[in-house]
């Protein structure tokens, strides 16, 4: 008998928490439902890489920064940092660490406009034979 109350507060506990959640749910529903809609409302107006020229000039200011003697400098002082973390760790991880830092800065641009403008030049050539190995069938 002397449970009792302590069980009965428990079962509250437990049918609050389940309540809690079941409202948190309807709350996220709501809100992935307006999300949707306003997304809905506005998509003819998101034209993501149709082209545009409005910040060719700060990506070719930030490439020369990169791959000119500022990049360069920074390059150096990466590696610089590198080898004196290095001589005072006792490891030669520091020092490769700095030179990853210092090429990866210096390669960055090259990088991103690889992925960036990338595109099969021979496409066309293949895709009689891509489309006949992907399903067997040559249809």
């Amino acid at each position: 008998m002397s449970q009792l109350p302590f069980l009965r507060l428990k079962i509250r506990k437990k049918i609050m928490e389940i309540t809690n959640k079941a409202n948190n749910k309807a709350n996220l529903l709501f809100y992935v439902g307006l999300v949707m809609i306003v997304g809905l409302m506005f998509a003819n107006q998101a034209h993501a890489g149709t082209g545009g020229t409005e910040f060719d000039d700060i990506w070719t200011t930030i490439t020369d920064w990169t791959q000119g003697t500022l990049g360069r400098i920074i390059a150096g002082s990466m590696i610089l940092v590198g080898i004196v973390g290095g001589i005072a760790r006792q490891s030669i991880m520091a020092f490769a660490m700095g030179i990853g830092g210092g090429v990866g800065l210096y390669n960055s641009p090259t990088v991103v406009e690889a992925i960036m403008t990338a595109t099969l030049e021979s496409a066309e050539k293949i895709a009689p034979a891509a489309i006949q190995f992907s399903n067997g069938l040559g249809l």
